[in-house]
């Protein structure tokens, strides 16, 4: 992701988890990325690159949107391959609902990657040697058991050409 010298830094959208969640995905991310490249926690990416100068109408948005929908209940399904690392899936499909719906307002913001498919995931190894992401993710699913948890609200954060910055936080309200 590139940024225009005198632009905005640009804005992320990301799903809060509860606690325990949390925990456990960020020590397997502690684990398992490459610490050199690790300049972030776990993290559930709803929208990947928004304009830095549209902070108050996003923001507005998400607050809209967070007080409308109860806490989310989430499945920690299955590992995923992607490759050049692996990620833990989530399935919940009210979380496809809120996505959809905040998509629709941002359509003409979003950039190609934000258009694809959403696969909502929390990535815990990535650019590492693709014969290392197969056994990290054989030897994850070999003792996969799924686990449950909840989506407690939305975080709003600045790209700041690697690590993020926090903007918001912003919990569901049913």
């Amino acid at each position: 992701m590139t940024m225009e010298p005198d632009a905005a830094p640009p804005l992320i959208v990301t799903l809060t988890l509860d606690p325990e969640s949390f925990a456990w995905l960020d020590a397997l991310r502690q684990a398992h990325f490459p610490p050199e490249r690790n300049v972030l926690d776990a993290h559930l990416t709803l929208f990947h690159k928004l304009p830095g100068d549209a902070v108050e109408t996003v923001g507005a948005d998400l607050r809209a949107e967070a007080e409308a929908v109860a806490p989310l209940p989430l499945t920690f399904s299955e590992p995923m391959f992607l490759g050049r690392g692996v990620a833990v899936r989530v399935e919940c499909a009210a979380l496809h609902a809120v996505r959809e719906r905040l998509a629709a307002r941002w359509r003409a913001w979003l950039t190609a990657q934000d258009r694809q498919r959403f696969r909502p995931h929390v990535t815990v190894q990535n650019k590492v040697a693709s014969d290392r992401a197969r056994a990290l993710h054989d030897a994850m699913a070999e003792s996969w058991a799924p686990r449950t948890g909840v989506g407690t609200g939305l975080g709003l954060w600045r790209y700041l050409g690697g690590p993020w910055a926090p903007a918001a936080e912003i919990p569901f309200g049913g």
